[in-house]
């Protein structure tokens, strides 16, 4: 990706709106294009503009228990246009990986729901609900049908020493109603109960769901987007993406004032139309980190302080270099004492309360 430089703080400068600088979009879904049952606000007309500019989109989701053609019609219901082969999910991603390794027609034990069951015959496996059948290698990914008995046929499998494919670990999984179990918490119980480790996970943080996507949206200069620090952001690093984090979702300001080297991202804005935008640098200097017409930087007592007008995601981009050149010289970093005061300002930024 061309950029006009990058800064002390690890953040890059765009040359011009971001958009122009790529020619391909690794697309998270909840917390960056919807919440919910519902489009976050604009989405729709930013996602409008990729596509006249002619840059390809790949929605990449850890979710496993939906089928692409579920999630672009789920998509299109909210007013995003979307196809079923644009979408790739983790399901999909950890199939593609035992199709490579396994005979074709192998029978694949799933411990999960329809979408994990879909994806597995898609790549020409069998798949089955029985260890009595012989399964050759198990397949899990969270689906709502997810019960006692498939863990159980799971277990007995993996007993045997059969590959052990998991599409991702994320142990919490968000609803309408609070946070509930996610898939990882029952690939921890399979690992409580044989005392084995996954032989691959495909989803994010992991770099195999990304590489996939990179390589189905065929772009040379892609960009991965997501609202996540420990999946989508580092996902991103560790499948050498360039990334977009949105703050439209689950990471917070102080998640990123905080982050380590491997979940920080390239670029940072408040939404999706950051796309839109141009991101400039955030300078080091001897006074701290400018950026436009904002200074921050570090106390001597580790407060994070900043001065200055202007946009508050410069603010931010200011703050992220005075916090992480800080956090990489192995300084203390008080958010606590400085935080109040950047959060004011940052306020429009940062979506929801504080936290």
């Amino acid at each position: 990706m061309s950029t006009a430089g990058t800064s002390a703080s690890g953040l890059r400068a765009s040359n011009g709106l971001l958009l122009d600088n790529v020619d391909a979009l690794l697309l998270d879904l909840d917390g960056t294009v919807y919440t919910g049952p519902r489009a976050l606000p604009g989405v729709d007309a930013v996602l409008a503009a990729v596509r006249r500019a002619g840059v390809g989109i790949v929605f990449a989701t850890n979710n496993a228990s939906r089928t692409p053609q579920v999630v672009a019609a789920g998509l299109r219901e909210m007013g995003i246009a979307a196809e079923a082969r644009e979408v790739l999910t983790s399901a999909q991603a950890a199939a593609a990986v035992a199709a490579d390794e396994l005979e074709p027609g192998a029978a694949v034990l799933v411990v999960g729901g329809d979408g994990a069951r879909e994806a597995v015959a898609a790549v020409g496996l069998t798949p089955v609900a029985d260890d009595r059948a012989g399964p050759v290698a198990v397949l899990q990914g969270w689906g709502p049908d997810l019960g006692w008995p498939l863990l159980a046929e799971g277990a007995y499998a993996l007993a045997r020493g059969v590959p052990w494919y998991v599409t991702n670990t994320d142990t919490t999984l968000p609803t309408e109603r609070g946070t509930a179990p996610g898939n990882g918490s029952f690939v921890a119980l399979l690992t409580t109960v044989t005392g084995r480790q996954p032989t691959v996970v495909v989803g994010k943080p992991h770099a195999v769901l990304l590489d996939r996507a990179r390589a189905v949206a065929g772009g040379r200069a892609a960009l991965a987007v997501g609202d996540r620090l420990n999946t989508d952001i580092e996902g991103a690093v560790a499948a050498g993406l360039p990334s977009l984090l949105v703050l439209s979702g689950v990471s917070r300001v102080s998640d990123v004032l905080a982050a380590p080297p491997h979940r920080r991202p390239t670029f940072l804005a408040a939404s999706l139309a950051g796309l839109l935008e141009e991101h400039p640098a955030a300078r080091s200097q001897a006074d701290g980190t400018h950026c436009r017409g904002w200074r921050a930087w570090v106390q001597a007592d580790g407060s994070l302080r900043l001065d200055g007008d202007g946009d508050p995601q410069d603010a931010l981009r200011a703050c992220c270099g005075a916090s992480w050149a800080a956090l990489d010289a192995d300084r203390h970093v008080d958010l606590g004492a400085g935080l109040p005061q950047v959060l004011r300002v940052l306020d429009p930024v940062r979506p929801g309360s504080a936290g």
